[in-house]
């Protein structure tokens, strides 16, 4: 079946049975065919009849559009972009810049308009400049849509356009089953312009409505939203929240079977259309529901490995490599599809990801722990009752024990990042961690929500004064960024669908093994404040010396029989061979 027949199949079935079919196929038809000339003569379309594959050079960098305040009347796009194409394009290859639209909320994810820059950010022009030095990835914040805009503004005056774009329930409705990562009620009332009040399902805000895609024509709107970021230099499109977008009553609208077919559809599209462009999907979950992403090769290209920021979280925390270790030797993605492995972002540290990963009281002390340092914790509900959902902190305070001295502290900062970047897939880095911000402690307050604790905004003039003194933490973090990705970049053994083989266990060493030819490349971390030593195996020879890849520097090997003796929190990359 080609691609296009697939996406016939799966309007088919996503909408067989409801009256809508011919519909949404009409419609849907009519989107691509408007779309088609413009995608083409915007250079969206592959050079081949494949998407080129992930390299070991790529590196993707996570950031609002308004993180770094520039000069008086320059808009933030503008100086992200002097930012970056100054200090990062030595080591960065995709920046992600976070929701960039005008919004009524939630720092950007409360969309008003999705075809227009907000003005406080600068336009589309400022875009392009960025897409000109680095491919870029957008959101597509496809679940929900803010109370103040256009779309639920015409549905509360009745606007026959959109009815039927949201989904309304009664009084009394019986929403105890459904799963969502907020604790406040799931429907909200708004009263219409006839007076009437209707209930609203919100399942992240009362200003966040749910789109219902059981109506074709929203599903059109969205797929004409999402090929409009593709022409306008989309290289990674992410599917925000997707994992709750379906819904039904007596479910519990998490990961609803038609969620994964509008998944599939979206990937259909891709490749009927042959464009240039990767779906990442967001689903905050357990690992096994995260990956299910993947479908079997059909759906997400990407999937943000989510499990991973907990499980270095608590490595770092406890000194013990031994979960993340069993975890990551299971680590599969399907042929042409990876893992995004990123350890902070806007948001918190995932709590869910590790469940049935690490003994839940082990992970008790490290969220005391965390707590202790100054990090806060988010709730969810669920039917047994509100759960811890995620931990709220900058990733530097989060691994980093403040009592610890401060080289120590950048230490455990940039081996965490080396896990990261020693695994299958592309590594990820938010803009605060490459930085070495600490929490905003007083951001919460401020801002009256947890996560704001970290996403400062920062000073550019600020920021470059810190990063021309070579002694500055945002320095020494920087420039040992630069050097991880810049060896990352010149082994091919890293590059994403290489094999892997863990070869840690217990202790405080977590070691991959990278490579498909007679030169391997052995990535060692010491995850603890203690030195600690790794042994490597017998039938595997060393090719040089190790290095640090965050400095550069040779590191100890002894033997044969050959061991590496790593410093606290040491990281060293080794190549080797058959003896």
């Amino acid at each position: 079946m080609d691609a296009l027949d697939r996406v016939d199949d799966l309007i088919g079935r996503l909408y067989s049975g409801s009256g809508a079919e011919r519909e949404a196929k009409l419609r849907i038809t009519e989107v691509l065919a408007k779309r088609r000339e413009g995608l083409r003569t915007s250079g969206a379309m592959r050079r081949g009849t494949e998407l080129e594959p992930l390299s070991e050079r790529d590196v993707f960098l996570i950031t609002y559009g308004n993180t770094l305040r520039g000069e008086d009347g320059e808009p933030p796009l503008s100086a992200l972009g002097r930012f970056a194409g100054v200090r990062l394009t030595e080591s960065v290859t995709y920046i992600h810049i976070l929701p960039f639209f005008p919004f009524s909320s939630d720092d950007g994810f409360s969309v008003m308009d999705y075809r227009v820059v907000d003005p406080a950010l600068g336009n589309w022009e400022n875009v392009r400049t960025l897409g000109g030095r680095f491919r870029l990835a957008f959101d597509l914040v496809i679940n929900h849509v803010s109370s103040q805009g256009a779309w639920f503004r015409g549905f509360l005056r009745g606007d026959p356009r959109y009815e039927g774009w949201f989904l309304t329930r009664p009084d009394g409705y019986d929403a105890s089953k459904v799963v969502r990562p907020r604790t406040h009620p799931l429907l909200t009332p708004y009263t219409r312009a006839d007076g009437s009040r209707v209930n609203v399902w919100t399942t992240f805000s009362a200003d966040q409505v749910d789109l219902d895609f059981s109506n074709p024509e929203v599903l059109a709107e969205m797929l004409d939203v999402f090929l409009d970021y593709v022409e306008k230099g989309a290289r990674i499109v992410r599917l925000d929240a997707i994992a709750y977008l379906w819904k039904e009553d007596g479910h519990d609208c998490l990961h609803h079977p038609r969620t994964h077919e509008v998944v599939k559809l979206f990937r259909a599209v891709v490749d009927a259309l042959e464009l240039d462009v990767r779906l990442l999907s967001e689903t905050n979950v357990p690992h096994a529901e995260n990956v299910s992403y993947f479908g079997v090769g059909d759906e997400a290209h990407m999937v943000y490995n989510f499990a991973l920021p907990p499980l270095t979280m608590h490595s770092f925390a406890a000194g013990d490599a031994g979960p993340i270790s069993a975890w990551a030797r299971e680590l599969r993605a399907p042929r042409g599809c990876s893992f995004l492995n990123f350890l902070a972002s806007h948001d918190g540290i995932g709590l869910t990801p590790v469940r049935g990963l690490v003994d839940e009281g082990a992970f008790r002390e490290t969220l005391d722990a965390e707590l202790k340092r100054g990090c806060l914790i988010s709730y969810k509900a669920a039917p047994e009752g509100p759960i811890p959902y995620e931990l709220n902190a900058s990733w530097f305070d989060a691994v980093a024990d403040p009592a610890l001295p401060e080289d120590l502290r950048i230490r455990a900062h940039l081996a965490s990042h080396a896990i990261a970047a020693s695994l299958d897939g592309m590594p990820a880095v938010y803009i605060h961690s490459i930085l070495g911000t600490p929490n905003w402690t007083e951001g919460p307050a401020l801002r009256g929500y947890n996560r704001a604790i970290n996403r400062r905004v920062l000073d550019l003039e600020t920021v470059e004064s810190d990063l021309e003194d070579p002694g500055s933490r945002a320095s020494r973090c920087l420039a040992a960024f630069h050097s991880l990705y810049g060896y990352r970049g010149r082994e091919p053994a890293l590059a994403p669908g290489t094999l892997s083989r863990v070869l840690s266990r217990e202790g405080p060493v977590f070691a991959i093994l990278r490579g498909e030819t007679d030169q391997k490349l052995l990535c060692a971390t010491n995850v603890s404040s203690r030195p600690a030593r790794f042994e490597i195996e017998e039938n595997l020879e060393p090719l040089g010396s190790p290095f640090d890849p965050t400095t550069g520097a040779k590191m100890p090997l002894t033997g044969p029989p050959y061991r590496l003796d790593l410093p606290p929190y040491g990281v060293a990359w080794l190549r080797l061979g058959p003896p």
